[in-house]
């Protein structure tokens, strides 16, 4: 049996924090609305001049690193973005070269807010088919880009980092590994949390829309299908998992899914508060704090989720 084991995990934020305070000087908005509405006091925000690949190559190089290894160990790069570099070419193909790896292949997954889920269980399907030994899963956004900071509606909730891990298939009964990929879409949603431009329709970035309450009807929702579904295929239960690791959007649609579905407030890993919404990145962030405060260690059953526009959302199981 072929499993894939993450054997390294690293992330990097911006230097720059953008706290609730210093947004009530940008927008008609306070720190008090903010953290009752999302429960986020800062995030962190690119430089100018800092790229998405940026922060994806330090990432990137922090997860080989605990991994001991390097690119040259490395078969594929999957990076889940919605605000690469370039249109193209793919911004896995410029941390590729940058991370010295000449080899293999590198490919950009875009499901916004679910884009680590949807590269994590893209990589996972790679290396059971035997299309690569060692895959690098990056989440990297700088959605400070893609905001449009009059809109105290978005502007508050988003913000920049990366993180990633490294995913290696492993022969054997051993219980680590990842245990089940669930995956979702509905593209009747897409209008509910998009982008207005893009180069096919205006030419232009555009900025982030969203319909908040709509959002967070369909996300306390979507989210227990898919979990669910991890459950049945599994055996495991909201009793058994050790830790829940959900996509960091909002604090009140964790807090709303995590007693849905049955699964301890203290299970529950949130970093929200300090990051922000980082879409793809959230994940990965989430992770690496948590198992370098030591609460998620070797054996840990781990379940992710997230959701996110399109809409997409997904569900992974896996034993640490």
């Amino acid at each position: 049996m072929m499993k894939s084991v993450v054997t390294g995990i690293g992330s990097h934020l911006p230097e720059r924090i953008l706290t609730n305070r210093e947004l009530e000087s940008i927008v008609a908005t306070s720190d008090e609305w903010i953290v009752q509405r999302t429960g986020i006091s800062e995030r962190r925000i690119a430089a100018e001049g800092e790229m998405t690949s940026d922060l994806a190559v330090k990432a990137a190089e922090k997860a080989l690193a605990d991994a001991g290894m390097t690119s040259a160990d490395i078969d594929m790069i999957v990076l889940a973005t919605s605000t690469p570099d370039q249109t193209f070419p793919a911004t896995a193909c410029t941390v590729q070269d940058r991370l010295g790896m000449h080899h293999g292949y590198a490919f950009d997954l875009q499901a916004v807010c679910s884009g680590f889920i949807f590269a994590l269980a893209t990589a996972d399907a790679h290396l059971k088919a035997g299309l690569a030994r060692r895959a690098l899963v990056i989440g990297a956004e700088t959605f400070s880009r893609i905001l449009d900071w009059n809109d105290r509606t978005t502007c508050v909730l988003f913000g920049d980092g990366a993180g990633a891990v490294v995913l290696e298939a492993q022969e054997g009964e051993g219980a680590r590994g990842v245990l089940s990929c669930h995956l979702r879409s509905d593209g009747i949603h897409r209008d509910k949390l998009y982008v207005d431009g893009g180069p096919s329709s205006t030419q232009t970035v555009g900025h982030l829309k969203m319909e908040g309450r709509e959002v967070y009807k369909h996300a306390v929702a979507t989210i227990a299908d898919v979990i669910e579904d991890a459950f049945a295929a599994t055996g495991e239960s909201a009793e058994t998992i050790d830790w829940f690791v959900p996509h960091q959007a909002n604090k009140r649609i964790i807090d709303a899914s995590a007693k849905r579905l049955g699964i301890a407030p203290q299970k529950v890993v949130t970093t929200v508060e300090r990051h922000g919404n980082t879409s793809a990145a959230s994940i990965p962030l989430a992770l690496d704090v948590a198992v370098r405060d030591g609460r998620i260690g070797k054996g840990d059953l781990v379940l992710l989720e997230a959701m996110g526009g399109g809409f997409t959302w997904g569900s992974i199981l896996v034993r640490w």
